[in-house]
């Protein structure tokens, strides 16, 4: 798969208690990219965040949260992320979704490592 120079950046911010349809949410939203075939997704699992309500999410010892803040990163050509925006909006509850342009530098499988 090939990337153009040019890509769209997909950011999206949830809770890790967060579903859709009896999964994690950021489990659906990555298998759904997959099926779509994005180029690729990452999920990352922060330890400590605040979103729209302004609760403080930590994983301090002594303020364990069950809801760790989520980002999932995809990059794709314009065209794939904004076909997956309405599939990602009827996924979601809340939550924050940014976009910003990305320049591919280098994207290719491990079997195309030079020796």
């Amino acid at each position: 798969m090939n990337l153009p120079p040019d890509a769209l950046l997909l950011r999206i911010f949830i809770g890790e208690s967060d579903r859709h349809e009896h999964k994690p949410l950021y489990e659906a939203i990555v298998l759904k990219a997959r099926e779509l075939k994005l180029a690729g997704a990452t999920v990352l699992r922060s330890p400590m965040g605040f979103g729209a309500c302004s609760h403080l999410h930590t994983s301090k010892i002594l303020r364990l949260s069950d809801d760790l803040p989520m980002v999932i990163e995809i990059v794709d050509a314009e065209d794939k992320i904004n076909a997956f925006l309405p599939v990602l909006d009827a996924m979601m509850g809340g939550g924050l979704v940014t976009l910003e342009p990305v320049r591919v530098i280098h994207y290719r499988d491990r079997s195309h490592r030079q020796p």
